[in-house]
């Protein structure tokens, strides 16, 4: 129904990513062709690697972590004050190997924060006033994150500082209006460029590091989410997809939507992510 979060796990040769809307997580093995799912207890935003062989995933009302064998999870960090009016969505691991995720307003109000948890569930809150916290990605060496809110139409560009619980002075790193969409999902492949996806615009465009249009695909169907480098050598491209959001913003008539995608022969290759630590 609504497809997010492809994150690739190099260990056991899966590709990862969730379904929003019916509260699973999915997999599927390259090496065997076999397909999973792990059911969640609420809605489910992002997920990643964890050092240990879990998951760590941004589910409604908090982070947590997955046992991939019995798919039982357990709450790593809530916010104190619980908010029906929004829950997890986008998350991404640091190269410090913390969990970054952001909350989104389920009616888009600007009620949405980003949080950075660690391995013992404190967390600092880095941004907030968010609508819906999007396209969390990281520059190869570490130094920049890229975040949007979508409702913005722009992904913004933050020095990443490892001792500074707040985002600063930030610049606009791609203005999505010109394509007549908001950003989605986006990962950095190992030249710097970041790949955005356009949901609106059904295409996924690839940004050089100073924010100039570099290439622009058609998605294989109308509404893509999210996007990851995959695969043993990293150079096939995964793309999720939303059939139905469930929140009257997105909804797709195309024959395929809500499938998950791979293009091979783009001829660029991705980073490893890294892991939860």
């Amino acid at each position: 129904m609504l497809g997010e979060s492809p994150v690739w796990d190099a260990r056991l040769g899966r590709i990862y990513w969730v379904d929003s809307v019916l509260k699973m997580i999915r997999y599927h093995d390259l090496t065997t062709g076999k397909f999973g799912a792990l059911e969640m207890p609420s809605m489910i935003g992002s997920v990643a690697m964890a050092q240990d062989g879990r998951l760590v995933a941004g589910l409604a009302d908090g982070i947590y972590l997955v046992d991939l064998e019995t798919g039982s999870s357990a709450p790593l960090f809530q916010p104190e004050e619980p908010d029906d009016r929004v829950r997890f969505n986008d998350g991404k691991v640091d190269p410090q190997g913390r969990f970054l995720c952001g909350t989104m307003g389920l009616r888009a109000e600007p009620l949405g924060e980003l949080y950075r948890v660690d391995a013992d569930g404190n967390a600092e809150v880095l941004a907030n006033g968010i609508r819906i916290s999007n396209s969390l990605c990281f520059s190869p060496d570490g130094k920049t994150i890229y975040f949007a809110d979508s409702l913005d139409r722009k992904v913004r560009a933050y020095t990443y500082d490892d001792d500074s619980a707040a985002l600063t002075e930030p610049r606009i790193h791609v203005d999505t209006a010109p394509f007549s969409s908001a950003p989605d999902g986006a990962t950095v492949d190992s030249d710097g460029c970041i790949w955005v996806a356009l949901v609106q615009a059904g295409k996924i465009g690839r940004f050089t590091p100073e924010g100039k249009l570099d290439l622009l695909i058609e998605s294989p169907s109308d509404m893509p989410t999210c996007v990851a480098f995959g695969g043993p050598l990293l150079d096939t491209l995964f793309i999720t997809t939303i059939k139905d959001s469930q929140s009257g913003r997105a909804l797709s008539r195309h024959p395929l939507a809500g499938h998950l995608f791979a293009i091979e022969g783009l001829g660029f290759t991705g980073l490893e992510e890294p892991r939860f630590q």
